[in-house]
């Protein structure tokens, strides 16, 4: 039985075209948009304004000798923050959130308690990397802030 044969014509090789570009394409909208969707946003509303205090900020909260270590065990998150001899700081004002790098979604702000030697609080975060935004502000004024990194284990 004979085949017919097929000929590769110009329509065949513009449909080829506008379709692997039309893939290329949507993949690459897809792409901007869910990159866009969950950028968690700005940290600063003007960086130049934010880096002109920046150093004397800097240089106020080290003077506090303030140290911050994270942890998370059975359930709960616990900020432990000491000064410069290891005894437990309570400072006047306490706010901190936990949220993923790359998306809002989880982002959250848990109720610390003080409960004599560090904040804790119940959270039963799920398995992976966290981070931990921390604003203080000490008794005198001074703020204290600082990003730290979480891991829960499974």
């Amino acid at each position: 039985m004979a085949t017919k044969e097929r000929r590769l014509t110009g329509w065949h090789v513009l449909a080829i075209f506008v379709g692997a570009f039309g893939v290329i394409i949507g993949v690459n909208l897809a792409l901007a948009y869910n990159a866009i969707a969950t950028f968690p946003g700005l940290e600063v509303d003007n960086s130049y304004v934010a880096s002109q205090t920046f150093d004397k900020r800097r240089e106020a909260q080290e003077a506090l000798g303030w140290t911050v270590e994270t942890s998370h065990d059975a359930g709960h998150v616990v900020l432990a923050i000491t000064d410069e001899k290891g005894y437990p700081v309570q400072p006047a004002r306490l706010s901190a959130k936990i949220g993923r790098t790359t998306n809002v979604k989880d982002d959250h702000e848990p109720d610390f308690r003080f409960d004599g030697r560090a904040y804790v609080a119940e959270d039963a975060l799920a398995p992976g990397y966290w981070n931990v935004w921390l604003n203080a502000e000490a008794f005198d004024g001074t703020l204290f802030q600082q990003r730290l990194e979480l891991y829960v284990k499974e």
